[in-house]
């Protein structure tokens, strides 16, 4: 299979272009676009926890907490890099914008990453060796950002399990070369350089040309539809960029105010806490199109309602089960695989599981609203929220350490999740008086 594709690949090289290629792969593979995008999102999804248990097996606790904190802001600089282009350009049936104008959106955005990161490391003060690790990881994730136009491409034309192979490459060939270096060198400078290293050759050599390859050629970019791109996207990366800051701001401040192994102990609690999130969106995900097929009729939005209660009932019987296995073999199995003792830091690892239920819970309502088309309306709670995040940790961090930074996560995605559940009433209400224009609401 490798040789058959160096092969087609050399043979348009040589040709002189990518898009002249005839398709070799079908359309419409359902159950392939279901089990290759659960893998790609599986392997990109874990592949933060399996390089932090490298890191800190091969680099030590204080390294590992180094990396952890570059890998946090460097998921922020891919959310920046996205723009919250994916859903618009897939949706983009009729190819209002051309996909080469979506290249160069994409271009501007990841540039402007990788610069908004420069001038975060100088603000932050780091010395020449975390910065460079910084930087090899900032390049990691805005890879990832940029080869997300590619791969949203090849969901446009039906094509999604392709996406999920790019996307499950590039995962698997960053992580191994990682684990690789850094066990010949122990040099997470150079380790993180040859994640990047790794990312960018599977985007030159796997996911840019199987975009050009397996969708149809593009007309040529035009200056006016990434300029639109840039305005019309921007609400939705405002919104995505600063609930992923009011995930962050607990890091970020422990960052100034405790050792760097307090963010090693911090993610590693949260990876069960990510888990449930990404559990419910397997769930979930698939059934957005039924979801929304349900709302487009009046008659059925009482079963509607019905199914969001039933989710968020779903929800909290998976965040039950996952803090009694946290509670129970969980916290060993951690102090196993890291080498480290959590057995002290039990209570926040349940916390910390309380917390990403609630994300779970909040990532559910959002999408609900999206389908609702209400999903600018949250902008205002987010801004709420962001404030709450912004001064909490500074207050309990400083007093309780480790414990400030759980106990003001759960606190925030809890006012957070408590404000969207308060929207959604409302908007229900709101959406059920324009139904029945002579209801004795409408008419107060």
């Amino acid at each position: 299979m490798i040789n058959a594709w160096w092969t087609r690949l050399l043979q348009s090289i040589y040709h002189g272009s990518l898009s002249e290629q005839e398709a070799e792969y079908a359309e419409h593979e359902t159950s392939r676009d279901y089990l290759w995008n659960t893998i790609g999102t599986m392997i990109w999804g874990f592949s933060f926890p399996i390089l932090t248990i490298i890191a800190v097996q091969l680099a030590g606790v204080e390294q590992a907490g180094r990396f952890s904190m570059a890998f946090v802001t460097g998921t922020l600089l891919m959310i920046a890099a996205n723009y919250g282009v994916r859903t618009f350009q897939v949706s983009d049936l009729d190819e209002r914008a051309s996909f080469a104008s979506y290249q160069i959106n994409r271009i501007i955005t990841s540039v402007g990453a990788i610069l908004l990161g420069l001038l975060y490391c100088s603000l932050r003060g780091y010395d020449p060796a975390m910065t460079s690790m910084s930087l090899g990881v900032y390049i990691y994730k805005v890879i990832d950002g940029l080869a997300d136009v590619y791969e949203g491409r090849l969901q446009q034309a039906d094509k999604l399990y392709l996406a999920g192979v790019s996307q499950a490459l590039r995962s698997a060939a960053a992580v191994i070369l990682f684990a690789l270096v850094l066990l010949i060198t122990r040099s997470l400078m150079l380790a993180s350089a040859a994640m990047a290293l790794a990312a960018a050759g599977t985007l030159i050599v796997v996911t840019i040309p199987l975009a050009f390859f397996e969708t149809e050629k593009s007309r040529r970019a035009e200056l006016s539809e990434v300029s639109s791109l840039l305005v019309q996207c921007a609400p939705l990366a405002a919104g995505l960029f600063l609930f992923n800051l009011i995930e962050t701001m607990p890091k970020i401040v422990m960052e100034g105010a405790l050792p760097y192994d307090s963010q090693l102990y911090f993610n590693a609690m949260f990876f069960p806490a990510q888990g449930i999130l990404i559990a419910v969106g397997f769930i979930y995900r698939p059934q957005l199109l039924r979801l929304a097929s349900i709302w487009g009729n009046p008659r059925r939005r009482r079963r509607f309602d019905l199914i969001v209660l039933a989710m968020l009932g779903l929800i909290l019987v998976i965040t039950g089960f996952m803090a009694v296995v946290m509670g129970s073999v969980g916290v060993g199995f951690l102090s196993m695989v890291y080498g480290l003792d959590f057995e002290r830091y039990k209570d926040l690892a349940i916390l910390m599981v309380c917390a990403g239920g609630i994300t779970a819970a909040i990532d559910f309502l959002y999408a609900i609203l999206t389908v609702l088309r209400r999903a600018g309306d949250v902008m205002r709670i987010y801004l709420i929220a962001f404030a709450a995040s912004f001064v909490l940790p500074l207050i309990l961090i400083h007093i309780l350490g480790l414990a400030g930074a759980v106990m003001s996560y759960l606190a925030v995605m809890g006012l957070l999740l408590g404000l969207l559940l308060v929207d959604y009433v409302r908007i229900r209400q709101a959406i059920t008086r324009e139904r029945n224009p002579f209801s004795p609401e409408r008419n107060l």
